[in-house]
């Protein structure tokens, strides 16, 4: 970690503190916990192979039919709640609720007994609404804290550090994972998602005790309610959306491309364990793979970025997730899927690092929590889109691997619309409109 000084706050308020820094990595390293143990090995496999499993209906299906649904309300709730966030200067207090949202809905889940369908979607549902508002609002503060000649380095950082929050949380499940989904060992299972809110709650208490609430609230006038003032924020920046012509053009290849980066991390866990058969124990194995490869991904990608921009590293990890879609089509061993699951691990976590860099770069000092908002219900879109599709093609194939292999065609639409994104515009009219 690079000293204080490093850190310049360009909005020429308090500087920023290597302390400040380091609390803002860890709301990354605290939530790649539900990431991990929810939304891709743990609660994602429990659902489908257990609470779902008598269902008549496809249990890939339902699960891609809830995830979707619940990206459906984050897509409506981010533009306004970044747009009020930032009229209000409250992006701290908000990030607070979603996080309680999301650790509370968390613990619930181990109420979620086999048969309970409706009730396991609804309580998950209600947890990645908080886990994704909350990134969303997270993601904002780093306008504020970076410099665009660190920016890379920082969004590598918190990157980095939320794998590596993925790893320990993973080896602090395995003993309640190890045993697998049999009726001997559906209590333990099931108590690793209240360790999964716990692990959330604990390690985000530096976010909240020592990342800072730069941006400065709007006065409002008497009669304007938050909500008000939100939506008025809104449709300024969307009466002046021509001056922000690569933002959108940027938002459009990143819902493109993030849909398949979204639905092969959401289906990974539910591929290895139906396809391919992995044990429970060789999934955990599979993750930490990815967890580690990634984690290095983004770190060094960081420095990429900072030296080249990200828009250009951004297209070279969507060739890489083109090769990683066929090669899910092929694999047929657990160590080929080992391999694959190193290269997507270091594709995945550069592409996530470079992605919310060149947003950043794209973003005016005065409205990161609704531009990012705006990045939110792209990728959110996106979220809704991929999953419903790899769950159709699913039901219609009866094989997973095709669905895997239509991935690719989601890469490849993303690389060509961002290879249209001038990166030096969208960054003159950031600075223009600040």
């Amino acid at each position: 970690m690079r000293t204080a000084s490093d850190f310049p706050c360009e909005n020429g308020r308090d500087p920023v503190t290597r302390r400040e820094i380091f609390a803002w990595c860890f709301f990354d390293f605290a939530n790649s916990s539900f990431a991990i143990l929810i939304l891709t090995l743990g609660y994602s496999v429990y659902f489908v192979q257990v609470v779902a499993s008598t269902s008549e209906h496809n249990p890939e299906q339902l699960w891609s039919w809830g995830y979707a649904c619940s990206m459906f309300l984050v897509a409506l709730c981010a533009p306004i709640l970044g747009a009020t966030a930032d009229a209000t200067a409250t992006k701290k207090r908000w990030l607070g609720w979603c996080t309680a949202l999301c650790v509370s809905s968390t613990a619930s889940l181990f109420f979620v007994l086999p048969g309970d369908i409706w009730f396991g979607l609804i309580v998950f549902g209600l947890a990645n609404i908080g886990f994704d508002l909350g990134f969303m609002l997270y993601s904002a503060f780093l306008v504020e804290i970076s410099t665009r000649s660190n920016m890379g380095r920082v969004s590598g950082y918190g990157w980095g550090l939320g794998y590596l929050g993925g790893i320990l949380a993973l080896a602090l499940a395995y003993p309640l994972l190890k045993g697998g989904l049999g009726p001997e060992n559906l209590l333990n299972y099931r108590l690793s998602f209240v360790l999964t809110s716990l692990f959330f709650f604990m390690t985000s208490l530096p976010t909240f005790l020592y990342l800072k609430e730069r941006a400065i609230a709007y006065s409002p006038v008497a009669e304007e309610s938050l909500w008000t003032i939100g939506f008025q924020r809104l449709r300024r920046t969307y009466g002046e959306i021509r001056r922000f012509k690569e933002l959108f053009k940027y938002l459009l290849a990143y819902l493109i491309y993030t849909d398949g980066i979204n639905t092969v991390v959401l289906f990974a866990g539910i591929f290895a364990s139906r396809v391919l058969e992995f044990t429970p124990a060789e999934l955990i194995i599979y993750f930490l793979i990815v967890q580690i490869s990634a984690g290095l991904g983004a770190y060094g990608f960081g420095l990429v970025v900072d030296r080249f921009g990200p828009r250009r590293p951004i297209m070279a990890t969507l060739l890489i997730w083109v090769g990683i879609a066929i090669g899910a089509y092929f694999v047929q061993t657990a160590a080929q899927f080992y391999v694959l699951g190193l290269i997507a691990g270091v594709a995945l976590g550069s592409n996530q690092s470079a992605s919310r860099t060149l947003i950043g770069y794209f973003t005016p000092r005065d409205k990161v929590g609704e531009f990012f908002g705006f990045f939110s219900v792209s990728g959110k879109f996106a979220a809704m889109i991929g999953p419903l599709i790899y769950g159709q093609i699913t039901v219609i194939t009866g094989s997973q691997r095709p669905a895997a292999l239509s991935m690719a065609g989601f890469f490849l639409i993303g690389w060509a619309i961002l290879w249209t994104v001038r990166e030096q515009d969208g960054i003159q009219a950031a600075k223009a409109s600040t």
